[in-house]
């Protein structure tokens, strides 16, 4: 909330100025009028990223948040042939050919009262860097599980970020749809393979063809659904309570016995809802549906707002910033060039971390040391935007970058200048080494691999002692190959031939070394280079040359990540 002691000294003023003039009661201070606006605005914000495994259903869960939300009529999916809409969230053209996800995106809808920021993340492994540099962005995060695989292997992996920001985690299953694995066995692999506690809120009637609808376990009744035209728009619900004599004739004997039992079990050994623990990140709420035909989607949607509060505060070199603070602040954690072909722009993402943002401010850009004005903000709609003219705390809004932004930059209107946390850079497992076809095109060449570097898709290197001659990227996943490939020749006009490089291992010299970077004694497989930021860095194709490198070099002092 505000701070207490200036809010306090704001009232006694307003108090004894009202006094003075004999009308108390009657007038109130635009100051505080302004600060008590801006105070709701930040209470209805929420803001969250949904995390999974490539294809379970992430991208199509977003576009039925966005379709109950009134931000679109008709939802897409994001494959199929038969599909006449691409997913909103899909706007590259690489995505729309190939059916992924592969960069973050950003949707903003109202619902009931509160304003909802959605990050959708890639859930492909091979853009994985982009989605734990979004997690920093948000809130909490929901987490949805195919409901015949279970736990993957990426949902672990960006689960891992969550608790490491112990930041509340929704679980919503989905697929019920189709033939699913046993709800408690599901439960149960959440509990084990991720190592937190869950606790079903609703419970699946059947599966498949025979998925009848939810048992809401607090309302202690069931919904059914009909789904409207495939899924694109919103369903009918109808509600009967567990001891309505029509719910047995309206699941049939079968399912209805099946659904008494599950309940008997359920309440007998599921953990309790406990919000203190759901705040923590320790409790899972666990939802059952089919984002595909609508099943259960409002009723997560309703109940996650409940469970969830405002903007978070942030950590900062100088404390913890409060979200209340009426002065602006933010961060950049994303950069996208080429948004609108037309433009050949860039903008910068960030999430407002404090106070109001109103268009055309003036504010500190801390790292490059100077004021610098936003223009051009927006909210964006995946890649449809919208002109605004303010912001709150917990928003996520687009401005115009000349080219001065970088991945983790802070952004405020206080002169304290503080400096949030910065965004780690995650270490690339592939290289290669990028030369162009067409050596008439060097400037466009330079332009875009230095635009997609700075976007954190690629990171660039370069040889130790020459500049940008010979061009070493590295990626963490190989698929981001192709995007580069693709971008390249799409967005700037100019053909590459990749030549893969059998470095597998990164490693950043820290600025606490003592020894003489010109002299380091190396292995075999060692190899120098340096990245935008001028920071020298060692490449290996062993790990274990990287001991030996060590033991050689006293003083050497070797970090697996750098922090933008």
């Amino acid at each position: 909330m505000l701070n207490e002691t200036s809010r306090k000294s704001g009232w006694i003023q307003t108090a004894f100025t009202l006094y003075a003039f004999g009308n108390f009661g009657r007038t109130i201070r635009t100051e505080d009028l302004f600060l008590s606006n801006i105070t709701e605005e930040i209470k209805k914000r929420r803001t969250f990223a949904i995390i999974s495994h490539p294809d379970a259903g992430k991208t199509t869960l977003t576009e039925k948040f966005l379709l109950y939300g009134g931000a679109i009529n008709l939802a897409g999916t994001v494959k199929g042939r038969k599909a006449a809409k691409h997913a909103v969230s899909d706007w590259m053209e690489i995505e729309k050919e190939r059916g992924i996800s592969v960069t973050s995106s950003v949707m903003q809808f109202e619902y009931d009262g509160y304003c909802i920021n959605i990050l959708d993340t890639p859930g492909h492994q091979d853009f994985s860097e982009d989605t734990y540099r979004t997690l920093m962005a948000a809130d909490s995060a929901v987490m949805v599980i195919d409901a015949s695989k279970g736990v993957e292997k990426q949902t672990i992996k960006l689960f891992k970020v969550c608790v490491m920001r112990h930041i509340p985690i929704f679980t919503f299953i989905n697929k019920m749809d189709r033939e699913a694995n046993d709800p408690f066995e599901l439960c149960d692999e959440i509990e084990s393979v991720l190592g937190i506690a869950t606790c079903p809120m609703n419970w699946p009637i059947g599966s498949g063809k025979e998925f009848k609808g939810v048992y809401e376990r607090n309302e202690r009744c069931v919904s059914t659904f009909k789904a409207e035209m495939n899924g694109q728009k919103e369903v009918d619900t109808t509600t009967i309570g567990i001891d309505d004599p029509a719910l047995k004739d309206e699941l049939g004997s079968a399912f209805y016995d099946k659904l008494l039992e599950d309940i008997e079990l359920l309440d007998g050994a599921s953990a309790e809802f406990d919000q203190d623990k759901v705040s923590a990140g320790k409790l899972s709420p666990v939802f059952f549906g089919s984002a595909l035909t609508n099943f259960g989607v409002e009723t997560f949607l309703k109940h996650f707002l409940k469970m969830t509060y405002s903007p978070l505060p942030r950590m900062s070199n100088q404390g913890l910033i409060n979200p209340f603070d009426e002065d602006f602040s933010a961060f950049v954690f994303k950069i996208q060039a080429n948004m609108n072909k037309a433009h050949r722009d860039r903008i910068a993402f960030m999430r407002i971390c404090s106070g109001k943002f109103e268009a055309g401010m003036e504010v500190n850009h801390v790292q490059g040391g100077k004021k610098v004005k936003l223009s051009q903000p927006q909210q964006l709609m995946a890649s449809e935007r919208k002109i605004i003219d303010e912001a709150y705390a917990g928003d996520i809004i687009g401005v115009f970058d000349p080219g001065i932004f970088s991945i983790g930059d802070t952004l405020c209107l206080s002169n304290k200048k503080f400096q949030y946390e910065g965004i780690p850079t995650f270490a690339p497992e592939h290289f290669a080494r990028v030369r162009q076809l067409d050596t008439m095109k060097r400037k466009q060449f330079i332009k875009g691999v230095n635009q997609i570097a700075q976007e954190g898709a690629i990171q660039i290197f370069q040889e130790f002692n020459t500049g940008m001659e010979e061009i070493i990227v590295g990626v963490v996943g190989v698929l981001q190959f192709d995007v580069l490939k693709f971008r390249l020749e799409s967005e700037y006009g100019v053909e590459i031939r990749l030549e893969p490089l059998p470095y597998e291992y990164i490693r950043w010299i820290s600025p606490e070394s003592t020894v003489d970077l010109t002299r380091i004694a190396g292995t075999s497989d060692m190899k120098k280079i340096k990245d935008l930021k001028d920071r020298p860095l060692l490449l290996f194709v062993n790990e274990w040359s990287i001991n030996m490198v060590c033991e050689r070099n006293k003083g050497l002092v070797l970090e697996e990540f750098a922090k933008n």
